[in-house]
């Protein structure tokens, strides 16, 4: 509600922003540092940034039936993407998703944080907790460990 629904861009105007978009310029992914709306010129590098749902879900947890919901939109956006190209998805849910639109069973690849799941057409998940503010408060979830997942998808992507 105070985030992407209302700046028009994901992950903006809340705590799990400011550390996701720090986090894409330190490993190359942004031109910036900060972003807090979709005009205001950050430019992402060799990234793209989804949601396994599309609409602002209760108490800020999709429910798994939401998550069925807008899977097809999600699956038609990984299925653009390049042969070994790299996915990172923010907790459990976006892994979840993730299986689903590509057609694989859930339990065929298990989340951790830090799992690396080679994937049909050369495709790569990596696993990260979500960057939100319980994880980061409880140090579940450090800038140091969020920083060490997108240097390894960098360097899976650069070879």
């Amino acid at each position: 509600m105070h985030g992407a629904n209302r700046t028009g861009r994901p992950f903006t105007g809340d705590h799990a922003g400011i550390l996701l978009y720090r986090t894409l310029h330190r490993t190359g992914f942004a031109d910036r540092a900060v972003s807090v709306a979709r005009g205001d010129g950050l430019k992402l590098v060799d990234c793209r940034i989804s949601n396994a749902v599309k609409c602002l879900p209760p108490g800020n947890r999709p429910l798994p039936e939401e998550v069925r919901r807008c899977n097809r939109y999600l699956a038609r956006e990984l299925a653009a993407l390049a042969p070994g190209a790299v996915i990172v998805a923010l907790g459990a849910v976006a892994h979840g998703a993730v299986l689903r639109a590509l057609s694989l069973k859930s339990g065929s690849h298990r989340f951790a944080h830090g799992a690396g799941h080679a994937l049909a057409g050369r495709l790569t998940l990596l696993d990260s907790y979500h960057c939100s503010r319980l994880n980061t408060n409880t140090g579940r979830l450090t800038p140091a460990m969020f920083v060490r997942i997108f240097a390894r998808a960098r360097h899976l992507i650069e070879g």
